[in-house]
């Protein structure tokens, strides 16, 4: 988030100097991101232990990771659709929106890729920084050497 503030206050610095404008952003997003967590730490640790016993409040913070545990599984249902295929469509049935892929529009880059990094983290069980940094590497060749599905 750091880079992105400076990147975008240094492309719109308003009345100061781009460099300028690109540390004081970067500087402000840092700490709007990291003060409230550590308050939140610091503030209340000491509570944490009393909070246990509390029924009440530890059903509602299951409730509220049961939330978080769904938003981070439909980021990465989102993220894998719009990855490994080109194109979807939208089924709209009252206030529920479904994204589908067309199946014919298909990635198959980014689908080799991914069964690379499945292979990896399940039949070899490489540690994930690693993968990260082969999938990565795998993704630079790919685009270097003009491979279809990797960018667009």
């Amino acid at each position: 988030m750091q880079f992105v503030a400076f990147l975008g206050a240094y492309h719109r610095p308003g009345n100061l100097d781009p460099r300028v404008a690109g540390v004081v952003a970067s500087l402000l997003t840092t700490w709007v991101t990291f003060v409230p967590c550590f308050l939140f730490i610091l503030l209340g640790a000491p509570y944490v232990e009393r909070l246990r016993g509390n029924h009440a409040l530890s059903a509602a913070l299951t409730g509220i990771t049961a939330a978080v545990v769904g938003v981070i599984a439909d980021l990465g249902l989102y993220f894998a659709v719009h990855t490994l295929f080109a194109a979807g469509d939208t089924l709209t049935t009252g206030p529920l929106n479904l994204h589908y892929p067309q199946p014919a529009t298909v990635r198959w880059t980014p689908v080799v890729i991914a069964v690379i990094a499945a292979v990896l983290i399940f039949k070899l069980k490489w540690p994930v920084l690693r993968i990260l940094g082969v999938c990565a590497l795998l993704g630079l060749v790919a685009g270097l050497i003009g491979l279809p599905g990797v960018t667009g």
